[in-house]
């Protein structure tokens, strides 16, 4: 017969070996997954430029999280994780197309040139047919360093993505890169986000709402025009919940509806 003493030795003993395991996935996830806004920052403070973000997991239970804390999931899979082909190219690559977003915020549509970034304005035309972006929410707002608002996770939470990674385009977009490694994305830039590898972009985007520099490394795609530069920006003014620089926006952006037409 057990003791009362022995099953809480017991309990103890399962409950430690859980926090063990929810600790080393949240390490295993940290070290494979990373964030464009994260790589961003990291740029920025090596060349001096304050910016802070900490973001860490699931703590609903604050003695029992786990103790491991990225600053954020990836906005995608990895290479090795999407096993899905893209969308078969049906797009006409000599035509500009718009993208539009219904969304809680208000309205948003940023034209996407087919000729220099084809393989990623078809894959959102593909996705947006399919009502992939309905009902999705725009899931992290940064405020400081760089000033950007990230959308097209499924999930909502950084880690989604469509099954399949699209190639890099227009890197040089936006000129050649400083001494700091960075270009600025001048506001009203919408562009790709990655997992910090090359050619790893899925579904996930930012709308970039104040100049910011960055690596030349995420695909500039398209551009806001002027009423939905001022949408994004009052989400950016309203800032993050909690008041933190970097996390959900105050201000929460759902999107329920995308649509993909040519300009």
């Amino acid at each position: 017969m057990v003791s009362s003493d022995q099953r809480r030795r017991q309990l103890a003993r399962e409950k430690f070996e859980r926090q063990q395991q929810r600790r080393e996935e949240a390490r295993r996830r940290t070290r494979r997954l990373t964030v464009v806004i994260a790589s961003a920052l990291a740029v920025v403070a090596v060349v001096g430029v304050t910016a802070f973000v900490s973001l860490g997991g699931d703590d609903k239970d604050k003695n029992d999280a786990a103790s491991s804390t990225s600053a954020s999931p990836s906005p995608s899979p990895s290479a090795s994780e999407s096993s899905a082909p893209e969308p078969a190219m049906k797009i006409d690559k000599k035509s500009k197309y718009t993208m539009s977003l219904k969304t809680s915020q208000g309205d948003i549509a940023f034209t996407m040139d087919a000729a220099n970034t084809p393989h990623t304005t078809n894959s959102f035309k593909s996705l947006a047919d399919k009502g992939f972006f309905d009902g999705t929410k725009c899931h992290r707002l940064t405020t400081q360093g760089i000033y950007v608002l990230q959308c097209g996770d499924p999930k909502g939470d950084g880690t989604g993505g469509p099954g399949y990674t699209i190639p890099d385009e227009n890197l040089t977009a936006l000129g050649k890169a400083g001494k700091d490694g960075t270009v600025t994305y001048p506001a009203g830039t919408v562009a790709m986000a990655n997992t910090g590898q090359a050619h790893t972009g899925g579904s996930q985007f930012f709308l970039v709402y104040k100049d910011s520099k960055l690596p030349p490394t995420y695909t500039p795609f398209g551009t806001m025009d002027a009423a939905s530069l001022k949408a994004v920006k009052a989400v950016g003014t309203a800032g993050v919940t909690g008041g933190a620089a970097d996390g959900a926006p105050k201000k929460a952006v759902t999107i329920s509806k995308a649509a993909v037409d040519k300009a």
